[in-house]
């Protein structure tokens, strides 16, 4: 079920519980909308269009202020953005997170778990650090995002801006979004992955790929890695 849900969202993202679970039974499954509410929880997920209390986290949380609004972006390492998806295995889940720079779509760092910890996001943040070092760094108020340990990592580097997308806001991680859509229809929804380790080296590969030789339209033609560092990287 979880599967199902995860490829309608994908593909209609402002889809929520409701027309999530009037698609479902158009599709010939069996199914309420509190369990679909249920599962969209477990996934993260919800629809996308601006209402009240956008954000998920519902402790009290550092919150710092939007920094892209209006904001020309014109420089790798300009603006990071940071989100995390669901991965289905042929009999389990894992959460995905990736941190991209909005000028090139480069993915900067990725990393997998089989929990929404905010340890995975700390080393995807410190692998990213070693690659480059953006002016600001973009992300919800998700309780990974504004966990102590992760907003150390960027606090210990003075010259990061952390920005936080604005409650009521729907549009302002795009790029991941966009991301998202590409990686599950260009790769998690052909296969079947059996076992973390085989969804890892898949990815691992899609991504290298998607870096180093997808051509984007929006790039013209040009492969993200190609914008990131301004030559081919292999």
């Amino acid at each position: 079920m979880m599967d199902a849900i995860d490829m309608i969202y994908t593909k209609r993202p402002f889809y929520g519980v409701r027309k999530i679970e009037k698609q479902l039974r158009r599709d010939g499954k069996i199914v309420n909308h509190k369990r679909v509410h249920r599962l969209m929880q477990i996934l993260g997920i919800e629809a996308i269009y601006p209402k009240p209390n956008l954000s998920k986290n519902n402790m009290p949380h550092p919150v710092y202020p939007y920094l892209l609004k209006n904001k020309v972006i014109t420089l790798p390492n300009q603006v990071w953005g940071i989100d995390i998806t669901y991965i289905r295995l042929k009999k389990d889940w894992l959460y995905l997170v990736a941190i991209i720079d909005w000028h090139s779509r480069f993915i900067v760092s990725w990393e997998l778990s089989d929990t929404m910890s905010v340890g995975f996001c700390c080393e995807a943040l410190q692998k990213a650090l070693t690659v480059g070092m953006p002016e600001i760094h973009n992300s919800d108020q998700g309780v990974q995002f504004t966990a102590e340990e992760y907003l150390g990592i960027l606090k210990a580097n003075p010259t990061i801006q952390i920005s936080m997308d604005h409650k009521g806001r729907c549009f302002d991680n795009i790029f991941t979004e966009r991301l998202w859509r590409t990686i599950k229809y260009e790769e998690v929804y052909l296969k079947s992955y059996e076992s973390p380790r085989e969804a890892r080296q898949s990815l691992r590969e899609y991504i290298a790929f998607y870096n180093n030789e997808r051509m984007h339209q929006s790039l013209n033609y040009l492969t993200p890695a190609e914008i990131y560092f301004g030559k081919f990287v292999n």
